[in-house]
């Protein structure tokens, strides 16, 4: 208890020198840097999403942009950042967590891989359909397509008919346009009822999801940082020292500056074994008083550190 009351008072002590002192500091002028340069939200922009029309992503997009937003989809994630990175759009939406299966660890790695910045999120609620062909009955059904994580997430219901084979696909929209080409009463989709609907297929079930409270967190990705109105909330990735503590003393940072972790994820280093990166979400504004300093506490504890994003909390 003693160490720990100590180990506070020096975290304040050392932020309170960092107000008088100009420290040179690579990661924090990186960061210093890409903020001057940051753009305003654009008006009028191309959006991309991953997956057909009628996916959970593009509903994202649509809450998040409006529906007369320009959109476009996408068959990977991947394709998206490589869009952004050459100029070919202007904002992407990509999962990155579920309420019931956890974090969506490609979309971190792939954050960590082009450098991108997080300028929104919209929360997206998941009520699965099971979907067939019109005139398709339960018991007829033999094969069932979807989004790897819309077969977990059912998981239960599926369990309760064992003659279905799951088929894992590239989203869930994908599986509804499938099994509508295919016009097989035998197969059947997971999906969102706005998917059916587009589709043309017929709801045999809904509500499927194991979870009620079943939410899909979307993040608006964009080539460069925006501070937009209403930012409550900012996200980082950093790497530490593989040293006993360094973990603790960032931690410390956020208890000593008053901040709410809302999140931390480590995900694997490529190429280097038993190394991790880590993002966190946690509540705050770049320009509020006294963040500056906290920020670049941060930086000294960490062996890289990056600012992924600072925008407003979508708690819907």
């Amino acid at each position: 208890d003693i160490a720990a009351l100590y180990e506070s008072i020096m975290a304040i002590s050392r932020r309170q020198q960092r107000t008088l002192v100009e420290e040179d500091d690579p990661w924090y002028a990186a960061f210093q840097e890409a903020l001057d340069h940051r753009r305003a939200p654009l008006t009028d922009p191309r959006v991309l999403y991953q997956g057909e029309p009628g996916a959970y992503a593009e509903e994202a997009a649509v809450r998040f942009f409006g529906e007369t937003a320009d959109r476009a989809h996408v068959t990977h994630w991947e394709d998206i950042f490589e869009a952004l990175r050459e100029g070919r759009a202007d904002y992407g939406v990509v999962p990155i967590e579920n309420s019931s299966t956890g974090a969506i660890n490609q979309v971190y790695d792939l954050l960590g891989k082009y450098g991108a910045y997080v300028v929104g999120e919209q929360t997206v609620r998941v009520r699965h359909c099971l979907m067939a062909p019109q005139g398709a009955r339960l018991e007829d059904l033999r094969d069932i397509y979807s989004h790897e994580q819309g077969l977990l997430q059912c998981a239960d219901y599926l369990r309760g008919h064992p003659g279905w084979t799951g088929h894992p696909v590239l989203n869930t929209a994908a599986a509804a346009k499938f099994v509508a080409e295919q016009g097989d009463g035998t197969k059947a989709a997971i999906g969102s009822r706005r998917a059916a609907e587009l589709y043309g297929l017929k709801v045999l079930a809904e509500g499927i999801n194991s979870n009620r409270e079943n939410f899909t967190r979307f993040v608006v990705v964009s080539p460069l940082p925006e501070l937009r109105e209403g930012r409550n909330k900012v996200s980082a990735m950093f790497t530490l020292a593989h040293e006993s503590g360094t973990l603790h003393r960032i931690m410390t940072v956020f208890a000593t500056g008053g901040l709410n972790l809302m999140k931390l994820e480590s995900r694997p280093i490529p190429g280097r074994s038993w190394e991790y990166r880590f993002f966190a979400d946690f509540t705050g504004d770049l320009a509020a008083y006294g963040m500056d300093s906290i920020l670049r506490e941060m930086s000294q504890c960490a062996a890289t550190l990056r600012i992924l994003g600072n925008y407003k909390s979508d708690e819907s």
